[in-house]
């Protein structure tokens, strides 16, 4: 567990470079770009994820995510990122491993959003192919599971192409825009073939 604790800061976790993306540790600093993009990507955005919350964009609850993060990493729980465009630094997005589990599993969840403007340009493909060293490598998972809704084909897409494989499908798996949802669930191996 002593090379987790090594790693877990906020501060120790190095920018990711991808194909025309930087993933960044969220800071305070990045709250404006944030609401901004969350704000306008709203509409588009809102039938995929969970319920916000009424304060979801002010920024003492941006305040209450950054501890929350910095608590997930420092404990080896989750690891966020937030997504930047190489070219001119604008967030567009986020992605996180979350729910690690260690010990036998060497497991964890991915969980990504990118915003209204800046979906379906390979942006989050370039994102999700840089992350992966970083699970497999630097946080030692073993595997890495995605879930989507079925009718999100974007995401059914993007988790196929960046070499996931589909394990199953898990009924009313999560509460998403208010109400249960089924789920296909994905999962890509430290050993699996680079696609």
């Amino acid at each position: 567990m002593a090379l987790f604790r090594s790693i877990s800061s906020p501060e120790a976790l190095p920018p990711v470079n991808g194909d025309g993306v930087v993933l960044k540790t969220p800071q305070m600093s990045d709250y404006a770009q944030w609401a901004q993009l969350r704000e306008a990507s709203r509409d588009f955005l809102t039938p995929w994820e969970p319920t916000w919350p009424a304060d979801d964009l002010t920024r003492a609850s941006f305040r209450q995510r950054m501890r929350r993060y910095a608590e997930d990493m420092r404990t080896d729980q989750a690891y966020p990122f937030f997504m930047f465009r190489k070219e001119d630094n604008t967030l567009i997005g986020a992605l996180a491993l979350a729910n690690v589990r260690r010990g036998v599993a060497q497991a964890a969840s991915l969980g990504y959003w990118a915003g209204a403007p800046h979906a379906r340009r390979g942006y989050m493909t370039a994102a999700v192919r840089a992350l992966l060293p970083v699970a497999f490598d630097l946080l030692r998972l073993h595997r890495v599971e995605a879930a989507c809704i079925p009718t999100n084909v974007a995401s059914v897409r993007l988790l196929e192409r960046t070499g996931f494989h589909r394990e199953g499908y898990a009924r009313a798996y999560l509460c998403i825009n208010g109400m249960w949802q089924d789920h296909l669930l994905y999962a890509r191996l430290r050993t699996d073939p680079k696609p």
